[in-house]
């Protein structure tokens, strides 16, 4: 059996204007693999968390961080990698929250990147260059295509 693999990316300046492109980018591309929403929405929040990261502390001084997010399937593992060209920051290197504080506290000191890494399988961060590149992967269950499946073939 082959290996089934969907590769996509984008490039969005990094403004927060762009979530809404990105999050749609993001869809497409699930539905078109075939993936259930409940596989996608991990994945939905991480660009969230990740792309505001960048947004609010990875543009260059006096401009906008141009970022790059890719996507790519390979069987039942989904990669979702987000670059960008801001300065050199590796979010994993944040201090735990902690989660036993009242909310109001915590939402300063990398509560979303330790939301990520909860939903995540694996999360690396990488400076490649000039570009810094964090990638999560996670196993996903894919829909199969219908054959012969519950329900099928008879009525009622």
């Amino acid at each position: 059996e082959k290996t089934n693999v969907n590769q996509r990316r984008m490039t969005v300046p990094g403004d927060a204007s762009q979530l809404p492109v990105l999050t749609r980018f993001l869809q497409e591309f699930c539905t078109a693999a075939t993936l259930p929403p409940a596989a996608a929405l991990p994945f939905e929040i991480a660009l969230e968390e990740i792309f505001m990261n960048v947004v609010m502390h990875g543009s260059p001084a006096g401009g906008l961080a141009r970022v790059e997010v890719s996507l790519e399937l390979v069987d039942d593992s989904f990669m979702l990698a987000v670059e960008d060209d801001g300065p050199e920051f590796d979010p994993l290197t944040l201090p735990v929250p902690d989660v036993t504080a009242p909310l109001e506290d915590r939402r300063v000191g990398g509560l979303g990147v330790y939301f990520v890494r909860q939903m995540m399988d694996a999360v690396s961060y990488a400076r490649d260059g000039s570009r810094n590149r964090l990638s999560m992967t996670k196993r996903v269950v894919r829909q199969r295509a219908a054959t012969g499946g519950v329900g099928s073939g008879k009525l009622g």
